[in-house]
This record gives structure tokens, C-alpha cells and sequence, in this order.
């Protein structure tokens, strides 16, 4: 290549590289943003203000009890709001966005909040999703606080876990899915005034407003 080619090459290059043209995953790893606690979800979902924009956050690399296993989904959404006060700045360290469009991050508030979920036996090393954090460190926390039978771990072995409660909700609504639905209609998310008319339809019957089997209905309405 001529000499004086070269300094352009190399330019289109770098614009080729740049992370504007990587995968939303790819951008986000190994950055760090500062943001604003707004709310609570449960024991690992919380809204921030990031700059401009209200996000949801999915704690990376954990799996909380969901709400409805009770009583450790309470408690470990009380634990998560002990530790991250409303209005609070936190250090987010984004992985990805997952299928529900949530930013999953590793949260800092003078310590890894994620990892100090699992440490206090109020949520689980998720396996299957460790590949970005560091695995060794969350998986000696779930062990050593197993031995001290706290939290999820007061029972031998633990409770069920979330990514299992899940799974067997999912099931147990599919095969329901030819009973009658109470009072005869059908909501949709959107035609529902409030987060808590919501929970009062899912305590009525109406399942199918919990779309992903996570004890609350019509997430969007928090």
C-alpha cells in the first residue's frame, strides 16, 4: 500500500472497531456508570436514573427468591432496600440487556451489593450466568454462608431455587390454561390502572398477567 494510503487505512479501521459497532452485549462490558437508586423491585431488580434515561436493573450473576416464596423473597427484597437507599448513588457495572429489555449489571454501594446478597443467604451464585463475574469469589460466598444455615440456607440445602419455582409455575400455568378465567374477561397490562390492581387480579386467578412466573403481575406498572 502507498505511503500515504496508510493513515487513512488505519483510520477506517478504528471507526470499524469502535464500540458503536459492537453487539449492545459487547459495548457494555468492562464499562462502569454512575446512577441514581429510584425503587426496589424485589431482591434483584431495581430502577435507577442513569443520566436521562429510567432504566431497570437486573443484578447480574444472582438469582433472589421470587416474591412468591414466601417469606424469602420479602426478605430478600427488604435486605436489597436496607442496603441501596432511594435517591442513593450507585456504581453500575453493565454485562448486557437481557430478553426483557433490563440492563444486567454488577451494583456497587461501597461494596458489590450482588455479591452481598449471596454472602448474607438472601439470594443464589446464579451458574448458569457467572461467565462475567468472578465466579470463584460468588460460589465461596454461597458456601460459606451454606454452612452457616442463614437465609435461604436455614433449611438443608436450601429452599427450591428461583430459576426451579420458575420453571414449575410455568408449567403449572400451562396446564391450566383451559380453566375459566375469573369473572369471565381477560385483562391486558395496559388497560390496568395501577401496580397494586394488578396484584389483587393475580390474587383473583388471573395468572397469565404473571408472564414470566415471577409472583408479580404487570411488572411495567411499578
Amino acid at each position: 500500500m502507498p505511503l500515504h494510503l496508510r493513515p487513512l487505512a488505519a483510520l477506517l479501521l478504528a471507526v470499524a472497531i469502535t464500540p458503536a459497532a459492537l453487539s449492545p452485549s459487547s459495548a457494555l462490558a468492562g464499562t462502569e456508570v454512575r446512577a441514581t437508586v429510584l425503587s426496589i423491585g424485589d431482591g434483584d431488580t431495581i430502577r435507577v436514573q442513569q443520566g436521562q434515561q429510567r432504566i431497570t436493573v437486573r443484578l447480574a450473576c444472582i438469582d433472589a427468591p421470587e416474591m412468591a416464596q414466601a417469606p424469602h423473597g420479602a426478605q430478600a427484597r427488604s435486605y436489597l432496600q436496607s442496603r441501596l437507599r432511594l435517591g442513593s448513588s450507585v456504581i453500575l457495572r453493565p454485562q448486557t440487556v437481557d430478553r426483557y429489555g433490563r440492563t444486567v449489571a454488577e451494583v456497587i454501594s461501597g461494596v458489590n451489593i450482588n455479591l452481598a446478597l449471596v454472602e448474607y443467604g438472601m439470594a443464589f451464585a446464579y451458574r448458569k450466568y457467572l461467565g462475567q463475574c468472578d465466579a470463584k469469589e460468588y460460589l465461596d460466598a454461597e458456601f460459606r454462608v451454606s454452612r452457616s444455615r442463614y437465609g435461604v440456607w436455614q433449611v438443608p440445602g436450601g429452599i427450591t431455587r428461583p430459576w426451579d419455582f420458575r420453571r414449575s409455575r410455568s408449567a403449572g400455568r400451562s396446564a391450566s390454561t383451559t380453566e375459566p378465567i375469573p369473572g369471565g374477561r381477560k385483562y391486558r397490562c395496559k388497560e390496568i390502572d395501577s401496580y397494586q390492581q394488578a396484584q389483587e387480579l393475580l390474587r383473583q386467578g388471573h395468572t397469565y398477567l404473571d408472564s414470566n412466573g415471577d409472583g408479580e403481575a404487570c411488572e411495567s406498572l411499578r
